[in-house]
């Protein structure tokens, strides 16, 4: 017996994902996932999640928050942060798991003062990162900060880390800073594989748990070097705010699922929800698969000015919940013919996270059968639409949604 999904809203070009939570009843393998080969691609992922664990203890789970870049890129100053974090707060954001403020580049002066420390932009952040990172923490939130593995940054206006990285990161430990993306402009020519793990070594023994994001753009592949040194590591180059960007990025992350697990997750970069380049069926997908395939949930877009529609998509409880899930194995691909596919991955508590996508220009049925997602045939499930929020009961063999706006659907069983 088949279910289906139907979406709410108008249709457009390539907008069609549901997402499905399914809790199943039967077919359960011992850890918590169906003993068929492609389950046991996921619970082999699963098995070397301690061996990526990094010493700082940090992101069990994907990290969340929010970025000044997609939005704002180099026009950023204090007012901006607080009034950010002052949102958070107010949105009800934080209080579904989003921590962390993140200042990306331009936050510094050019040049190093008279001890080589780097030194906050005196015109945008007159106060200095401290205080700024006092006002955050005020507020229940972390501060992130940006460098760079270069001699600059990629904006070219302030100094980049190499060459620097354990008086930076004393220097980040001081302020109370939280985060650092780690960017890669401006280099030598040397790998990245010899260029980050110094940093990485700098922040553990700075004195203080600071989240590593490495930002070399998947370039050396670092998904399978990286989760020895850092917390995420981007597996793409950079987002756009249009749908080709952000389909594409997540077909390039999807190559690298296995690597991913808690203490380091796979990063196809930053979220766009809510900047104005996509429809909001369109966000929905984004927001959909970056929870799905466990990837950081960090907003770029402008807090205080964000429509109901967008603050609605961010704070999908039940969406955040995959994303959030504490088995910490990344969803990926498991059917594609043509534009309709088939994303899904297993949860905990006997749950697996279904979407399926539609990535055509008209409404078509998305079908997921049990050995597409790893079921044994005569499993019966429960399946919860997490754009929805309705639930269909003792489902059999397949779920099917005839869509072309967003849903999710968990499967418990």
């Amino acid at each position: 017996m088949a279910t289906s999904f139907n979406s709410r809203g108008r249709s457009a070009v390539g907008v069609v994902v549901a997402i499905a939570v399914c809790i199943l009843y039967a077919g359960v393998a011992a850890a918590g996932w169906p003993t068929t080969s492609a389950s046991m691609d996921l619970l082999s992922a699963r098995g070397g999640i301690r061996r990526k664990l990094l010493k700082n203890g940090l992101g069990l789970t994907p990290q969340m928050g929010w970025n000044s870049w997609n939005h704002f890129h180099c026009n950023i100053n204090e007012n901006l942060i607080k009034t950010t974090a002052d949102a958070m707060v107010s949105s009800g954001l934080a209080a579904l798991g989003y921590e962390y403020i993140n200042l990306d580049d331009c936050w510094g002066e050019l040049n190093r003062d008279s001890k080589g420390n780097m030194v906050a932009k005196a015109s945008a952040f007159p106060s200095g990162i401290k205080a700024l990172a006092d006002y955050v923490h005020s507020k229940g939130l972390k501060l992130g900060i940006y460098s760079d593995a270069g001699s600059r940054t990629c904006s070219k206006t302030m100094p980049g880390s190499l060459g620097h990285e354990e008086q930076d990161a004393k220097t980040f430990a001081s302020w109370g800073v939280d985060y650092l993306k780690y960017d890669n402009c401006n280099n030598p020519g040397t790998s990245p594989k010899e260029r980050y793990p110094i940093m990485s070594k700098a922040l553990l023994n700075s004195g203080r748990k600071i989240f590593f994001s490495l930002c070399e753009w998947g370039q050396e592949d670092p998904a399978t070097w990286a989760p020895s040194i850092g917390n995420s590591w981007r597996t793409t180059g950079d987002i756009s705010d249009d749908w080709d960007s952000m389909t594409s990025l997540a077909d390039e992350n999807d190559k690298w699922a296995s690597y991913a697990g808690p203490g380091g997750w796979n990063d196809p970069d930053m979220l766009e929800v809510g900047n104005g380049g996509m429809t909001t069926e369109e966000y929905r997908s984004h927001f959909s698969i970056w929870a799905l395939v466990k990837a950081p949930l960090l907003i770029g877009c402008d807090l205080q000015s964000m429509d109901s529609t967008t603050l609605e998509l961010l704070s999908n409880k039940e969406v955040i919940a995959v994303n959030q899930d504490r088995l910490g194995v990344q969803g990926k691909k498991v059917k594609s013919d043509g534009n309709l596919q088939v994303w899904a991955g297993p949860l905990s508590a006997n749950k697996v996270a279904v979407v399926l996508w539609n990535r055509g220009s008209s409404r078509a049925t998305v079908t997921a059968s049990w050995s597409d997602i790893g079921l044994k045939s005569t499993t019966v499930v429960d399946a919860r639409d997490l754009w929805m929020h309705s639930t269909q009961s003792s489902i059999n063999g397949q779920i099917s949604g005839h869509i072309s706006t967003p849903t999710l659907v968990k499967c418990m069983f």
